[in-house]
């Protein structure tokens, strides 16, 4: 299932996530009624995804979020949206309230460099297209995998595998003996 959040130049003004909460939390409030536990949780631990209760659907390798962003600029303007600071500033946000949210990005059409891109120092290349900055990147990586890990495990969702492919699609390999250290 894919779900795109769309996205206007008033939202990044005014740092306003509702399109995205209109979207996600929906989505959470669902999978935490239907835990398997029965565990009741707040509005407040469902819209932030760091509860017991959300394994069961967030396990669906189908589930993705994607954004449609019209953030209209003059045709001088060369910035490319990640370099500028109110579409940083919101997805920076976005990041905070929901940290699990590259997990279920579409990868496949761009959403995960694009959102990496939001988050972390980078330059354009002609040549070789985006060019984080290394230590940025490995930084943003390691906090991903260090946090996921944990709420996957949190979640009763087996997500080694789909983190491990995530971080590949940012240039990094993890050895399972990683993993391991982190039980």
């Amino acid at each position: 299932m894919k779900h795109a959040i769309a996205l206007t130049t008033t939202h990044f003004q005014t740092l306003d996530l509702t399109p995205a909460q209109a979207v996600i939390d929906p989505i959470l409030t669902n999978r935490t009624l239907n835990s398997v536990s029965g565990n009741v949780t707040t509005e407040n631990d469902a819209t932030n995804g760091l509860t017991d209760n959300l394994g069961s659907d967030l396990s669906n390798p189908q589930l993705t979020f994607s954004f449609d962003i019209d953030f209209p600029r003059e045709a001088s303007d060369p910035r490319e949206l990640s370099e500028i600071p109110e579409v940083r500033l919101w997805f920076i946000r976005l990041n905070a309230k929901y940290p699990w949210l590259p997990l279920y990005l579409d990868w496949e059409s761009g959403e995960l460099s694009r959102y990496t891109a939001m988050l972390v120092p980078h330059q354009f290349s002609n040549l070789d297209g985006i060019r984080y900055n290394p230590e940025a990147l490995e930084i943003f990586v390691m906090d991903k995998v260090f946090t996921l890990n944990a709420w996957l495990t949190q979640q009763g969702i087996d997500g080694r595998s789909r983190l491990k492919f995530m971080t590949q699609m940012l240039g990094y390999e993890l050895d399972d003996a990683l993993f391991d250290l982190l039980r």
